[in-house]
């Protein structure tokens, strides 16, 4: 944000000097626009006088013309200075809605594993659809009273005093009693919104999960009880959304009820001097029409309040995330990535999620352009081992490190950078094959890409996909098998051609035909590559150069599968179980 001054305090600042401020010249034309859309009021009400003085009452003809082309032109430019005002605001908010959002998520990458444990999909969906959306509101509303409804009552206000201050007072009379009633109601509104807002990211949440468990609720019968589940929090949110909108209802009607009070002074003071004749018909009258035409704006920036409270709840918590700072962060003096194909060793590493140790002084070491597999039960350590490699997690104590180099000495990209992955779930988007393989890259040759798609099999089965590489493959991939989907996923590691390569139950599964071609296609992608494997079917790395075998995060043993066989320890127990079980 070049050349923007320092960000003050207060939400609606922190907003303007954080998104609004780029966008300040569409915004001083706006503002422009709606002050002359706002002034057409004024001018409005004081030609009341002379239509009814000099010509309803004096009958002069000859002022019908101009007092008529006045009138009609001041309704044409508050017209088109209405239109235009409209269209730079509703740029101004969506983009400025579109810089947060994409602001939000950007951010929300960044941030720890923990912290998206923490919080589901669902929850995060709603903060950056939901509340963004409640900001996006407020622009309007706000800037427009500040632009159009304020100048509206100043030129209004200065016609009313033009003609009489007592009678405004008299007018304005209610006024004070507004100020603790509003007080309340603003802090009414902003507790059931931020409540409202709550209810809503669990509602979310609860359709996430919904939609992506849809097979087993179907299987154990479960639709009732999570329509159910849903139906009490829609209950919850109706009533919580419910008070806020009657407190922000409250506001305008605070102000109806003055405005009433202000009539039937005016009426009862000035009607008296109006029949005294102290006063015209023509004063009266332009008056009324200046106090009657404020009253509309004066209600629309007594719900600015209403509507600010409601987004200020979403405001605080964007805040709120957006100020978040993950912990897993780039070191201050980074090294630089290792060249070639590396080693990895990991030395004395303890870790522990909560008060459940995971890693308790687990060592070993994966020669470069080799694979090493980990086996051994579920809750050993295994998948924890990839994630202090790659840093989704640090390690309380101990060293991991790559080609000599600890990982927490690399920038996080380029310690990333170094690995391909493919896991037991393939990451695939709702987009055309060729995209989930290229993933944005444009500079894949088309011959490149065919020798990916045979390298991995994926050119097996595209012959039998109407549309082939333009196909879309639906929703997380559901229009491919289990196979094809993990073959995609290969192919994608294939064209990153990083030095190691992670594979986690890559094959687990798979039924064994398919297992069978993701396995080939799995041993051409790991030649020439550091690999770490991590496998439930001891079959399947029987031919690694080292199979490392954990239990409750320690090594335990280590060796080829001969060698352990030989044994006769842990991992001959883990065979003999499988080879009883098959």
């Amino acid at each position: 944000m070049s050349g923007a001054p320092d960000k003050p305090r207060g939400l609606f600042l922190w907003l303007w000097w954080t998104y609004l401020w780029r966008y300040r010249l569409l915004l001083a034309v706006a503002l422009v626009f709606m002050a002359v859309e706002g002034s057409m009021f004024g001018l409005l009400s004081y030609m009341m006088k002379p239509m009814f003085d000099s010509v309803f009452v004096g009958g002069n003809a000859g002022a019908l013309w101009w007092v008529g082309i006045v009138i009609f032109g001041s309704f044409l430019i508050r017209a088109l200075a209405s239109i235009a005002q409209k269209v730079l605001m509703t740029q101004v908010s969506e983009r400025t809605v579109g810089d947060i959002r994409n602001d939000l998520l950007q951010h929300l990458m960044t941030l720890d594993g923990g912290f998206h444990q923490d919080h589901g999909p669902g929850y995060l969906m709603q903060r950056v659809e939901g509340d963004v959306g409640q900001i996006s509101k407020v622009w309007r509303i706000i800037i427009t009273g500040a632009g159009r409804d304020v100048i509206a009552l100043i030129s209004l206000f200065a016609v009313a005093l033009g003609i009489d201050w007592r009678w405004t007072l008299v007018a304005l009379v209610g006024a004070p009693l507004l100020v603790l009633p509003s007080i309340l109601v603003q802090r009414y509104v902003r507790g059931n919104a931020r409540k409202a807002r709550d209810i809503a990211a669990k509602l979310s949440t609860r359709l996430n999960e919904v939609f992506h468990g849809i097979v087993p609720i179907k299987l154990n019968r479960l639709e009732e009880y999570q329509a159910a589940r849903y139906r009490k929090l829609t209950n919850r949110r109706i009533r919580a959304e419910t008070r806020a909108a009657m407190g922000q209802a409250s506001i305008p009607g605070l102000i109806d009820i003055m405005s009433g009070v202000g009539f039937m002074g005016v009426l009862l003071y000035g009607g008296g001097e109006i029949i005294a004749g102290t006063k015209t018909v023509g004063d009266f009258m332009a008056f009324f029409t200046a106090i009657a035409l404020a009253f509309e704006p004066l209600r629309r920036l007594g719900a600015v309040s209403g509507n600010w409270q409601i987004a200020a709840a979403s405001i605080e918590r964007l805040k709120e995330l957006l100020e978040l700072v993950p912990d897993l962060r780039d070191p201050a003096q980074p090294k630089p990535a290792p060249q070639g194909v590396p080693g990895i060793v990991l030395n004395n590493v303890h870790l522990a999620y909560g008060e459940a140790p995971v890693l308790r002084g687990t060592s070993f070491t994966a020669e470069p352009g080799q694979t090493t597999a980990l086996v051994g039960a579920s809750g050993a350590g295994k998948s924890t081992v990839f994630n202090v490699l790659t840093r989704l997690v640090d390690p309380e104590s101990g060293r991991v490190e790559i080609d000599g180099i600890a990982v927490s000495e690399l920038r996080l990209a380029e310690l990333r950078g170094l690995f391909s992955v493919v896991s037991q779930e393939a990451l695939l988007f709702d987009e055309t094959l060729r995209e989930n393989i290229l993933l944005g890259r444009d500079d894949v040759s088309e011959s490149r890409l065919q020798e990916v798609l045979s390298a991995a099999h994926v050119a097996d089965f595209l012959p039998r996909i109407e549309g082939g590489l333009d196909a879309r493959v639906g929703p997380r991939g559901s229009a491919l098998s289990g196979g094809q989907r993990q073959r995609v996923a290969i192919a994608r590691a294939l064209l990153r051609d990083t030095p190691i390569l992670l594979l986690d139950e890559a094959t687990s599964a798979l039924d064994a035909q398919s297992e069978a071609v993701v396995q080939a296609a799995l041993e051409q992608l790991s030649q020439g590559r550091t690999t770490l494997v991590i496998a439930h079917r001891l079959s399947t790395v029987r031919h690694a150069d080292k199979i490392v075998v954990m239990d409750q995060g320690r090594v335990v043993e280590e060796g080829t599968h001969d060698a352990l066989l030989a044994r006769n320890g842990a991992y001959a127990r883990l065979h003999a179980m499988q080879f009883s079980e098959s």
